[in-house]
């Protein structure tokens, strides 16, 4: 079975409340959704989030490195070489990682088709239910605590609440929310970049003198500040989580061995999809560092698919994949169940979309 075309198209999606981190505000999922084409006629969906301000990706770039590069170097390949079409997509450009997610995705998409089986069977995982936070933007405190309280009784038990534009106020972002909330739920913390390493720390030391039961700080400082990382990690007894700092299989190895942080968040947009993910997550195995599974500011397809890596691989024991509970509609038809927290894989081929407006054929 050969890959007979790669189709781009378009999806912007409207969130249900604007998202606001350190680094920007979003009124909309505005991605590129790829369409991998066998010569049997089996499609594979795929997409790709342009977040510019960390992978450095914008629409017009995603879409010039898959039409002008991307697909002439895979289109005749047999998608059942997975492994050196995945390679090939691996080499044929340098960085677009996006781009490259939005094809990867596609390919394994279309791959596990071929084989009959969900994708997180052919990944080799067996559970079908993946618990996901929910994120709450950075506002002002009461706004956060009135989206907290209405997260919970949606059904979420985990909160992953944006800070890093306040420094030491973030700390009364936080206890606001505890208080609101009570203390069954799971609260997650993500700077996004937005402190430098001894301003973190006081920060981290403030949560800890609270007991305000932190799951983990997500990125306190610049993705290339190392040492800040390094010092922040050694000075918490809150795990720490590297996103921003993390694109590569050897980026893990380095945050690993240098112990810049406790835990690794996965993301396909910086990986370049599902490939070079199974690396990252192999690594943490190998390590015995539990990996998050993380989504930028995505809808379901790749959401899904970073769901089915998820229930595939015992060493992501933490989901961020809210991407599809932040959007006002769901275009798509099929794929895993979105309830509140809780994602139900499909049990379909693949990642279980079956149909994606922008490809009307």
């Amino acid at each position: 079975m050969r890959i007979k075309r790669i189709d781009v198209g378009e999806m912007q999606i409207p969130l249900v409340t604007p998202f606001k981190t350190s680094l920007r505000t979003a009124t909309h999922v505005d991605d590129i959704i790829v369409r991998v084409v066998s010569d049997d006629g089996l499609c594979g969906f795929g997409e790709a989030a342009p977040t510019a301000v960390i992978t450095g990706d914008i629409k017009p770039s995603i879409r010039g490195a898959i039409e002008e590069v991307i697909a002439p170097s895979l289109v005749g390949m047999d998608i059942e070489d997975i492994d050196g079409v995945s390679r090939k997509l691996r080499t044929c450009i340098l960085k677009n990682t996006s781009a490259k997610a939005a094809v990867d995705l596609a390919l394994y998409d279309l791959y596990a088709k071929s084989l009959g089986k969900p994708l997180y069977k052919v990944l080799g995982g067996g559970s079908r239910e993946v618990e996901t936070d929910i994120t709450i933007s950075v506002d002002t405190i009461d706004k956060m605590v009135a989206d907290s309280v209405k997260a919970v009784a949606e059904g979420y038990r985990i909160l992953k609440v944006k800070v890093g534009k306040e420094g030491i106020k973030d700390v009364d972002r936080i206890k606001a929310i505890r208080d609101a909330v009570g203390d069954a739920v799971v609260i997650r913390v993500d700077a996004n970049q937005g402190w430098n390493a001894k301003e973190a720390v006081r920060i981290i030391r403030k949560l800890e003198d609270a007991d305000l039961n932190i799951d983990l700080v997500e990125q306190p400082v610049s993705a290339h500040d190392k040492a800040g990382m390094i010092y922040v990690t050694a000075n918490s007894s809150i795990p720490i989580l590297a996103d921003e700092s993390v694109f590569t299989p050897e980026d893990a190895i380095d945050i690993i061995k240098s112990r810049a942080a406790d835990l690794i968040n996965i993301k396909l947009m910086k990986t370049g999809g599902i490939y070079e993910a199974l690396k990252i997550a192999a690594i943490g195995e190998i390590y015995n560092v539990p990996c998050m599974m993380g989504c930028m500011l995505e809808s379901k397809i790749s959401v899904s698919a970073g769901a089915h890596l998820a229930g595939a691989k015992g060493i992501i024991n933490r989901a961020d994949l809210d991407g599809p509970g932040l959007c006002s509609i769901d275009p798509y038809e099929g794929g895993p169940e979105f309830n509140a927290g809780m994602i139900i894989l499909n049990e379909t081929p693949g990642i279980g979309i079956e149909s994606v407006p922008c490809f009307t054929d």
